[in-house]
């Protein structure tokens, strides 16, 4: 029954179908809704709309697209039912959809690929123009109309603050529970009226637990049940496993030289298999009361919470498989008192980044003899999902560490490289590098030096040869010898996969 979880009088009057609220969303608006790396979006409204879309366009009502703005990636339900449709005039900050990928990529789709931390800023300031429409994903409105959010936060605050429409959906699927586990900071203001953020520890709340909004902007509620992007992991595989071993051994030399403390720094973690392996790794290395400060809360970090290794966990959104959802939900009350869900414009804030020295640990795509990263692009021009929040937490936390085999595509393709053929992270902020191979410390290094560094400790055999090679002769031949490269044969490397088909999508 509606009254179960929307206890405003008022807007139990304006629970409607799907397709009369995305009646509310016109051509050229500008839409921003909830959802961070596949949780907490909204689920039957971005569908609705991408139908009238279809029709529209297919009756010569000319070209019906929006502007898409979210916290991170959704999920197919709104990016890729949108993408579909051809529904998406431009699209930010982070996707992961093949369908809108694929667009962004043959040029008919505009991207602007932005770091986490900046969105709520760069909104508030208009560069993305008026926010015509929010819509949000919660789990219940409050009496008073304030919208208690669902698996993640993201940027949902202030779309709501800027937004002139609002739609709510309101999803029985996702636990009431959730109710009391987020921390909504109101206290942020524009330059030069800024203060300190009361943030000094990872388990302090600092905020409400519902997003405010005026009751008379929301025009919509609906009703949905409907699971998140729940994708299983794939099995933890040896060389996953041999990459969290280098690193958990490195973390404890870390410790033995007394540059860290034995339950470390507030850990923040990227998304898949790899960082999953090193979370089970911590788990079985005798690490205790551990904190992160991080993103989104995968399957590895419940496990770590159940088990004491991890303390408490800060975060703005879930990715968790079907199974860990369940035990997440069965188990709710247990982990709200150990999970705070804030907003991303304070889980990625840089400051808080650096005063809590966090352990950033990342994946790329490639990294280059000196240290430069590649974590969004493929031959240096299509991009695969973005550089989300893994800039904010590189520049600005205590240790920076990036994570990948040392080749891909079946061994054919080395992930050490001359020359990055895109640069996310510069050599001035990236400390560690991490292959099957071994660990790559690259603080306190020259150029010169962590060049041969790289090669020695985390380059594959097959290719650590002809990498030598290529630097040696960097070394004599450079018009300087500072950051020696022959510019041409660098970028050779990329043509030459290109050429081969090795860089062709599987």
């Amino acid at each position: 029954m509606p009254e179960q979880r929307i206890h405003s009088p008022i807007l139990r009057q304006r629970v409607v179908d799907a397709a009369t609220a995305a009646a509310h969303i016109q051509p050229g608006n500008t839409v921003a809704m909830s959802g961070f790396t596949g949780s907490g979006y909204p689920k039957a409204v971005p569908g609705a709309l991408a139908e009238r879309i279809r029709q529209s366009n297919g009756n010569g009502g000319g070209k019906f697209q929006i502007n898409l703005l979210t916290g991170a990636s959704t999920a197919p339900e709104l990016d890729g039912v949108l993408a579909e449709v051809d529904g998406i005039a431009l699209r930010l900050p982070y996707q992961s959809d093949p369908q809108a990928r694929e667009r962004i990529n043959d040029g008919s789709l505009n991207y602007i690929d932005a770091h986490l931390s900046h969105v709520a800023q760069h909104a508030w300031f208009g560069f993305y123009g008026q926010i015509d429409v929010a819509v949000i994903e919660a789990v219940a409105i409050r009496e008073d109309g304030s919208i208690v959010p669902s698996t993640s936060v993201g940027n949902s605050k202030t779309w709501l603050d800027l937004a002139k429409k609002v739609i709510v959906e309101i999803n029985d699927w996702q636990p009431t529970g959730l109710e009391g586990m987020h921390d909504i900071y109101y206290g942020t203001a524009r330059p030069p009226q800024r203060k300190p953020i009361p943030l000094e520890h990872v388990d302090d709340r600092i905020g409400g637990t519902a997003l405010k909004v005026d009751p008379d902007r929301i025009v919509a509620v609906v009703r949905t049940n409907a699971p998140d992007r729940n994708s299983p992991f794939n099995p933890v595989d040896a060389t996953s496993e041999r990459i969290a071993g280098h690193l958990i051994e490195f973390l404890q030399h870390e410790i033995a030289n007394e540059r860290m403390p034995r339950d470390l720094l507030p850990l923040q973690s990227g998304v898949g298999n790899i960082p999953n392996a090193v979370l089970a790794g911590l788990a079985k290395s005798g690490f205790r009361d551990l904190t992160a400060f991080t993103e989104v809360i995968q399957d590895g970090m419940l496990d770590l919470l159940r088990s004491g290794v991890l303390r408490v966990a800060s975060c703005t959104g879930f990715a968790l498989s079907p199974e860990a959802h369940a035990s997440f939900s069965r188990d709710i009350e247990f982990f709200r008192d150990r999970i705070i869900m804030r907003p991303q414009e304070i889980s990625n804030h840089p400051e808080l980044v650096r005063r809590l020295g966090c352990i950033g640990m990342n994946g790329m795509v490639e990294v280059d003899l000196y240290g430069n990263v590649n974590s969004t692009h493929i031959m240096g021009s299509r991009i695969m999902n973005g550089i989300g929040g893994s800039g904010d937490f590189t520049r600005n936390g205590f240790l920076s560490i990036f994570l990948s085999p040392s080749t891909v595509k079946g061994g054919t393709i080395s992930s050490i490289v001359p020359m990055a053929s895109h640069v996310d992270h510069t050599e001035h902020d990236v400390s560690i590098i991490v292959t099957e191979q071994g660990v790559a410390d690259l603080r306190g290094l020259s150029p010169k030096q962590r060049a041969q560094t790289l090669i020695d400790n985390c380059a594959h055999p097959d290719f650590r040869d002809a990498l030598q090679d290529y630097f040696d002769r960097a070394c004599r031949e450079s018009y300087g010898k500072h950051t020696p490269h022959l510019l041409g044969e660098a970028l050779s490397w990329h043509q030459r996969w290109l050429d081969t088909g090795s860089m062709l999508p599987d």
